[in-house]
Parts: C-alpha cells; structure tokens; sequence
C-alpha cells in the first residue's frame, strides 16, 4: 500500500481544498462554529504556478470568496519565522483593499478572515498560552474588549500540536485535528465520524494514486526542507561567530563584567541578523528574554 501523502504539505493541502470547494466550506464553518455558516464557496486562486512549489518563503494558501462577498485566506504552516504574523496580516489587509474599485462605496466592503493553521506552538510564554490552543484576533478596544469595529478583519489561529495534546471536545472542530495530526494512523481515522473528515481522507488517498502528485508533493517537500537547511546553517554560522565575539570580549573584560558584556555583545550580533526569536537568542546567550528585548528596543531606538 501506497504511503499517503502528508495534508501538512501546502502543497497536498491547497490540491486537497482548492479542488473541492465543498471541503473548503465545511473546514471553514468548522473552525468558526460560532458564526453563520456559509453554503459554498468561489476559490480566486486555483491554479498552482510551478515556481510556486520551488519558490522561497512562499506559503501555498487558499483564497476564497462566499456568496456575501466576504473572502477567506486559508492555509496551513509548518515551519515557524518571526515575521510570519505580519505576513499574515498584510494579505489579510490586502485582501480587504482589493475588494473595492475606484468609486465604489465603502459600505460595500465584506469581510477578509484568514484561517492559519500551524503546525507548531506559538504561544508559549505562560502557563494561560500554553493552555490555549484556538485563537481569534479582531478590531478591539484595549481596554474594553466588548467594543469593536466588527469582525470585518478577522485573523484566527489553530495551533495544531497544542490542540491535539489538549484535547478539544468531540466534535467537527476536533475531527479535523485529528486528521491533520493522525491522518497516517489507520484505526484512528477509522473512528472519525465527522463526514467532511471522512471526505478529505478519500480525497487523499486519491492525491496519494497520482504519481504526479507524488512528484509535485516531492518537490515542494525538498524545496521548504532545503530552506530549513539554509536558514539553520545561517543560524550556526551567526551562533557560533556571535560567541566567538562574545567569548573574546568576555576575555578581554575579565571576570563579571566580561561575562556580562560578552553575553550582549553575542544578542546583539544575532539580533543584528534578524533570524531567531528572542526565546532562541536567550537560549544562546544566556540572557533572559527581557534582555533580549531591551537590547532590541535600544536598536530601534539608535535607528
């Protein structure tokens, strides 16, 4: 038997939801459950360009228009940046800004909601984040969240791993945890009930048949793996030149004041690269993260 293909691949996944557009509608209401369900979908962007499967940093998502006019952007993300929510949030604005035509009435535009799956925890900082695994990021008043300018841009968040390990109540939303986590686990997916679940996992084993699908999925594996590897092996060079700076100064500086001077000196070479988190620079340097952020906060300052 045939290995299934992984629906985390962005590409599987925009194959799986861009060319049925009845998974796309059910795994939308689904993952708001709280809001009116929609009855079908018009996918605006079908086609995958074959740059696309090679292209670096690029994000193979699923843009999609309802019948009232409000547009989703969908997609799955495996690999953690630290700019990726402001990648998420400039589409999503450009995707309200696009509605419009020169002349045309304000009031006509409908909402832009991006769907962001991730495989991989985001939040993290406390043991309230930890517990959380379902996020929604709206227009509110700091401090009177109950007043908002409406959900018309809307960014909502599903930590996969997180959801998983806690384990949501039965139900849709879970179903479809379980088949983006487990989908390779036979008698696990044989207990799901949620019918669109049931669906998608035809729809792959139907990817996995095409030996073209395979190629392509292929393709697109070696091309995010060869990104990892460049990005890892430009953290290890600026690791390890930021210590060497550090440990050299700390010499230089003697015992405390060295330590201490040699520990910036190697955050604010690997800020300076703008390739880890803080929560990684930290790990690094042996600073706390709120070093970290002050050290950053003083770049911006001088700059």
């Amino acid at each position: 038997m045939r290995e299934l293909l992984d629906p985390t691949n962005d590409y599987v996944f925009k194959r799986l939801f861009a060319e049925a557009p009845e998974l796309l509608v059910a795994l939308i209401n689904d993952l708001r459950p709280d809001f009116p369900d929609i009855t079908s979908v018009e996918i605006l962007n079908p086609n995958i360009e074959p740059s696309d499967l090679t292209g670096k940093y690029i994000i193979l998502d699923v843009l999609a228009r309802d019948t009232e006019g409000h547009c989703y952007n969908v997609e799955i993300q495996v690999r953690r940046y630290g700019a990726w929510h402001k990648r998420g949030l400039f589409y999503l604005a450009r995707t309200l800004g696009g509605q419009l035509s020169a002349g045309e009435d304000y009031q006509e535009l409908r909402a832009s909601v991006g769907l962001h799956l991730l495989d991989f925890d985001l939040f993290i900082a406390n043991d309230a984040e930890r517990q959380q695994a379902l996020w929604r990021f709206e227009m509110r008043d700091e401090r009177q969240p109950n007043v908002s300018l409406g959900n018309i841009l809307q960014m909502n968040l599903i930590e996969l791993k997180k959801a998983d390990r806690l384990g949501l109540s039965p139900g849709p939303l879970r179903a479809w945890i379980t088949f983006f986590k487990h989908w390779q686990e036979e008698l696990v997916m044989a207990a799901v009930a949620h019918e669109p679940v049931n669906q998608a996992m035809n729809r792959i084993r139907q990817l996995s048949a095409d030996e073209e699908a395979r190629r392509l999925a292929f393709v697109r594996e070696r091309a995010l793996r060869d990104e990892v590897s460049f990005l890892n092996e430009a953290k290890r060079e600026g690791l390890q030149e930021g210590l060497q700076t550090g440990m050299h100064k700390g010499m230089q500086k003697g015992l405390q004041d060295g330590r201490v001077e040699g520990r910036e000196e190697v955050a604010q070479n690997l800020i300076a690269m703008n390739l880890l988190t803080d929560e990684q620079i930290a790990a690094a340097s042996g600073l706390t993260e709120a070093e970290v952020q002050a050290l950053r906060d003083a770049v911006k300052v001088k700059d």
